[in-house]
């Protein structure tokens, strides 16, 4: 098989020749640009300033060499603007992590060094805004900064406070769709997936908007849960205006891409913790589950595309409202929270969902255990999911900064061992 042919007969739950890979492919299916300077260094590649493609959690563009290496099966088609809202022009900046590690920025981002080491940087690159993200000496990565003012409980404005929160797609960004998903199906044999994101209803890492220049209303994620029951319409009125954006931006974006992708990245919004879901299922099928049914419908009723959901935690209440709302495929299937025990998971919804990630914990075992655990965790996980198709292989979430490479090499190695020794003819 292709690359292609085998994440597509995965996704569709068929058995492929071989367990399918996902290195790099999304924001929440990469690596921190540190621990990927350092995997190539480990695995003998060139040294080069390394290209970010997500600014707040400082991923690195996976270049075809590594790629090849670590034999992925996905590449991702990202948006020409970064986190931050700055396009990429193809002018790059150079940007220095805090442990050294030279990386390339779009060059319209600007930022500041501070005397105690950390870096704040502004969104839409306007130092007349306040800055949006924050590095703390040492950091891997960025946390957002909280930047809303008060606002009056006794006067909500949702259409109002987010009017500059979403947007219609740009004639510019559909033409570079159109190019780009035709590059990538054509020059490439990759499966590909379409990271336009848009439905992220509550997501935490997106209602503070670190590429809003002033964001305005509830905007805080505490505040932001206080509302779901405190004021409810406000909630869904933010979500209407979503879905209403959203489902405009499908028509131009398969307008633009066609059948060049095979799956479309929707959601990244986390609903579960270590230990319990975020919310009752009656929130979630309240203020939630119809926004996500309605964008889900429109996709698999207008396109041959499978949905992705990025979901982190413990989800396992809320799992058969996923597959009712039309969730193809979860990740990043986190097994080391409560309850999400890998074979009941396979046995239960193995048919239903396909289970993208899970392949090692990235909390604990990846940076800290050594490299023959990391691979026998591997492998033990590999046996249950991957059995039957439904399964790509990818670590739980992104690959953090201070990972060791021979880890990682060890994590993705085991998956290259089992494919010889279980699929090879």
């Amino acid at each position: 098989m292709t690359s292609r042919e085998r994440v597509l007969a995965a996704i569709n739950h068929q058995q492929p020749d071989r367990v399918p890979i996902d290195f790099g492919a999304t924001g929440q299916t990469g690596i921190s640009v540190c621990a990927l300077y350092r995997l190539r260094e480990y695995l003998g590649l060139p040294k080069k300033d390394l290209d970010v493609f997500e600014m707040v959690q400082m991923l690195g563009v996976v270049d075809e060499d590594l790629r090849k290496i670590m034999k992925s099966d996905v590449i991702g088609m990202n948006h020409p603007e970064d986190s931050l809202g700055v396009m990429n022009t193809g002018t790059k900046k150079r940007f220095v992590m805090p442990d050294g590690t030279p990386t390339l920025i779009n060059a319209g981002n600007e930022f500041d060094i501070l005397p105690d080491g950390g870096i704040k940087m502004y969104p839409q690159g306007d130092r007349n805004a306040p800055p949006s993200i924050y590095m703390p000496s040492g950091g891997y990565f960025f946390d957002i900064i909280d930047r809303a003012p008060e606002y009056d409980e006794d006067n909500l404005t949702p259409r109002e406070d987010f009017k500059n929160f979403f947007s219609v797609m740009s004639d510019e960004t559909a033409r570079y769709y159109e190019k780009e998903s035709k590059r990538l199906s054509t020059e490439t044999d990759y499966c590909v997936i379409g990271n336009l994101a848009g439905a992220g209803f509550g997501d935490p890492g997106a209602i503070p908007a670190p590429f809003e220049k002033h964001p305005q209303g509830i905007r805080k994620f505490d505040e932001w849960c206080m509302a779901q029951i405190l004021y409810p319409e406000y909630v869904q009125e933010v979500f209407e205006m979503q879905t209403e954006f959203m489902l405009k931006n499908l028509e131009i974006y398969k307008q633009a891409v066609g059948d060049n992708i095979q799956i479309c990245w929707v959601s990244g919004t986390d609903f579960g913790t270590q230990n319990a879901e975020f919310m009752s299922t009656d929130m979630f099928q309240q203020l939630y589950k119809p926004y996500y049914k309605r964008v889900c419908d429109w996709i698999h009723q207008n396109t041959n595309w499978k949905t992705f959901f990025h979901t982190c935690g413990c989800v396992v209440k809320l799992l058969d409202d996923f597959v009712d709302m039309g969730m193809d495929i979860i990740n990043p299937v986190q097994l080391s929270a409560k309850g999400m025990d890998a074979r009941m998971l396979k046995e239960k919804y193995g048919d239903k969902l396909v289970f993208w990630g899970g392949g090692v914990d990235t909390q604990d075992m990846l940076p800290n255990g050594t490299p023959e655990e990391v691979a026998a965790q591997v492998t033990e996980r590999l046996d249950i999911l991957s059995k039957g198709g439904g399964y790509i292989f990818n670590t739980i979430h992104n690959i953090v900064g201070d990972t060791r490479a021979e880890n990682i090499w060890a994590a993705f190695h085991a998956v290259h061992q089992y494919n010889e020794t279980h699929f090879s003819r």
